[in-house]
């Protein structure tokens, strides 16, 4: 009797990255259309819309910690997703994820007094000023508005570690983070709804392109997320999350032709080391867990 083959849990947390990194490349090329707000309304609203029928989450009998708790998540989804496309549409999109992850960089650290912590958040902030001293394309300098903007969504990422960690036990399955989407999306789909609806009334099939990057962004990076989670420690899974800047950076290339220098590559990269190896070291399991890794925006 031969039996499936069954795909290694670290290829699925790779493959939940690279829908990731790509859908959201694909957003930021149709920012000309519908603008960075209303490309974030339409992929959350969308979202929301696709992971509340499919997961259908059973809300009875939620005590006023756990909706608060709901509310915090969908708060930090909004303000990651919204600021994301902001910073993205003016700085390189591996370089608006690099300075993002810094986020689970500083929930991984929190309060820590071990020199081996500390040294690994000086290799990420030479890795910000590599960035900054890099400029952008062309070789100017770093849009402040994205870099700012990036930086906000790292704040915002870091609440929903948090918030996601102290939800999980709370709520069954994936139903808070269902509810959560939705929240988020009540959040910021006024700010884009006028960019989106204007634009999908002259070109209605961008309303199908949005559907294709929801899915992208969210129902498949899920799916692959919580089968890879099941089969996988979660440290490990946190320090494969660390790859999101280097498919960000391919996913930027080769959908926006937006190509980095050396010094950017190398900037990079040390981010994503300082964040694998604060994940890797952790003298306990960090705030990363099953419904704490978002595919982030």
């Amino acid at each position: 009797m031969r039996t499936s083959p069954v795909i290694h849990p670290a290829v699925l947390a790779v493959l939940a990255i690279v829908s990731v990194q790509f859908g959201n490349a694909i957003a930021g090329s149709f920012f000309s259309e519908v603008g960075p707000l209303g490309a974030a309304a339409l992929r959350l609203g969308l979202a929301a819309a696709i992971l509340l029928v499919a997961v259908r989450p059973r809300v009875r009998g939620w005590d006023q910690r756990t909706w608060i708790g709901v509310g915090m998540l969908g708060l930090g989804l909004a303000g990651m997703n919204l600021l994301i496309y902001q910073a993205i549409a003016s700085i390189p999109l591996g370089v608006a994820v690099t300075i993002e992850l810094l986020g689970p960089l500083a929930v991984a650290v929190a309060g820590t007094r071990r020199w081996r912590d500390l040294s690994w958040v000086g290799l990420a902030a030479l890795g910000i000023v590599g960035l900054w001293l890099s400029g952008g394309e062309g070789g100017g300098s770093l849009a402040l508005a994205g870099v700012l903007a990036a930086l906000g969504a790292a704040v915002f990422w870091a609440l929903y570690i948090v918030a996601s960690a102290r939800l999980g036990p709370r709520a069954r399955g994936v139903d808070g983070l269902a509810m959560a989407m939705l929240v988020a999306a009540i959040i910021v789909v006024p700010f884009g709804a006028a960019p989106a609806t204007a634009a999908v009334a002259v070109e209605p099939l961008l309303l199908l392109v949005f559907v294709g990057i929801a899915v992208m962004t969210s129902a498949v990076p899920y799916a692959l997320e919580f089968v890879a989670l099941k089969r996988m420690p979660t440290r490990v899974f946190g320090v494969l999350s660390s790859l999101g800047p280097a498919v960000a950076a391919v996913a930027g290339l080769l959908v926006l032709g937006q190509a980095l220098d050396a010094l950017q590559l190398a900037a990079i990269a040390a981010v994503i080391i300082a964040c694998a190896g604060a994940v890797a070291t952790a003298p306990r399991p960090p705030l990363i867990a099953a419904e704490a890794v978002p595919p982030a925006e």
